[in-house]
């Protein structure tokens, strides 16, 4: 026998045992994994990769807004005016409120995005009662712990309809709007952006049902119904709209869509936006009931030029925010740093983000209030601004930022370790917060 026949039935040999020993490690591999327990980690059904850019974004968004409610709490001036108040403010004090105008409207925008994200992996009637259970859930949150974080005081008698009851009121018309197609979800969302500024001269006079309806669908009003008070911030009908608008511009992220093709579409619709809101605001064409004007100074003018409506959001200050969100979420994709990593951390946690940060504002403020002898600010009887007692109380705008920075630095480890936690477990309740 040749030795090249020798060696050649060797390999043979050789391949046959090791084939036969990796089908018994593959077996008992199986074995092993049928004892394994259904929640352990390693096991899990496997979850659909998040999309850095979004994340990325909500996470800046959600930093910025912290130095609001921040100032809420400790900035003296918040007590007697207005930072967009162009007789009294400052350039820093303008943009440090301006800044946070980007929050809502993005955060609205992305829910209705992630909105239709989720549905990708459900049916529609599955999506549907998600986004209905999820809308009443926020609702809830807004109601009653948010408004508790927000005062220690579990009889407080004055209730905001702010952001994230909004954001549930939205979640709950989007939860009937999945039904019909996409073109007519893009006509609806276009009419309530764009044409809503068309009721700004209807108003609704008393404290009735119907003035009440009327404020909670567009005109921000308060209204009292005994002791109890409901100040009705948010309208919802423009935040429907921009909740709708996220969620069509969900398919530009389905599987296999180019990513090309995305980004110069985020980036088209982005710049149209700005090009957009300089055209209408230039002239006071339409779309915001406060028209601007020249000032004491080219840097008032421009200040001017940029204070829009925010209760409800105008035509033009959907598109100052939108805009420049798509820019970002453009320019950001595959871009991460290793800052962007970070705070991409806070954009995966957003409703443990937002009611752990309004909590810890609270506290700290407590704490503040103590040292400086104004311990009314630790359980609220009343909106802040409204308690006599607490003129004289806050700090200065330097003092406003130095405890948001120490806020944001204090969160980001329990942010860190919620975001792993939510990875690694697939509770049902993990996808409420």
């Amino acid at each position: 026998m040749a030795i090249t026949d020798i060696y050649w039935k060797v390999q043979t040999i050789d391949i046959i045992i090791r084939h036969k020993i990796s089908d018994q490690r593959t077996r008992l591999n199986m074995n092993v994994a049928i004892f394994v327990p259904a929640e352990s980690p390693a096991i899990l059904p496997k979850k659909s990769p998040r999309i850095e850019s979004i994340d990325l974004l909500r996470g800046v968004i959600m930093i910025i807004m912290a130095i609001d409610h921040v100032r809420d709490y400790f900035h003296y001036d918040a007590f007697y005016y207005s930072p967009t108040d162009l007789t009294q403010t400052s350039p820093l004090l303008f943009f440090t409120r301006f800044i946070t105008h980007y929050c809502a409207p993005v955060f609205v925008f992305l829910a209705g995005l992630s909105g239709y994200l989720s549905g990708t992996r459900k049916s529609k009637k599955e999506h549907a009662l998600f986004l209905l259970k999820r809308g009443l859930w926020l609702i809830l949150v807004e109601l009653f712990i948010i408004v508790f974080f927000r005062t220690f005081n579990p009889t407080y008698p004055y209730v905001q309809l702010q952001v994230i009851w909004a954001i549930g009121f939205s979640m709950i018309v989007l939860s009937a709007l999945v039904f019909l197609k996409r073109i007519y979800i893009v006509l609806i969302a276009a009419l309530l952006v764009g044409g809503h500024n068309l009721l700004d001269p209807i108003h609704m006079q008393g404290n009735g049902l119907w003035s009440f309806l009327w404020a909670v669908l567009h005109e921000s009003k308060h209204f009292q119904f005994g002791h109890f008070h409901v100040y009705a911030q948010y309208p919802v009908l423009p935040w429907i709209g921009i909740m709708a608008m996220g969620y069509c511009c969900g398919s530009l992220y389905n599987k296999g869509y180019s990513s090309k093709k995305r980004k110069r579409q985020l980036l088209s619709i982005g710049l149209l936006a700005v090009t957009l809101f300089v055209a209408l605001r230039w002239n006071n064409l339409y779309g915001d009931p406060s028209v601007w004007s020249p000032q004491k100074s080219s840097l008032f003018s421009f200040l001017s030029f940029i204070n829009v409506t925010k209760y409800p959001p105008s035509l033009l200050y959907s598109l100052i925010t939108i805009g420049p969100a798509l820019i970002f979420l453009s320019v950001s994709e595959k871009l991460l740093s290793r800052v962007g990593k970070e705070i991409k951390i806070f954009g995966g946690v957003p409703m443990f983000y937002y009611l752990a940060h309004i909590l810890l504002i609270h506290i700290l403020a407590a704490i503040a209030g103590a040292i400086t002898g104004y311990p009314e600010i630790f359980v609220l009887r009343n909106r802040i601004y409204d308690i006599p007692a607490l003129r004289g109380y806050g700090f200065n705008l330097a003092t406003v930022y130095l405890v948001w920075a120490v806020l944001i630095i204090i969160l980001y480890p329990f942010c860190k370790w919620f975001n792993y936690y939510k990875k690694t477990h697939d509770y049902w309740w993990l996808s409420y917060l």
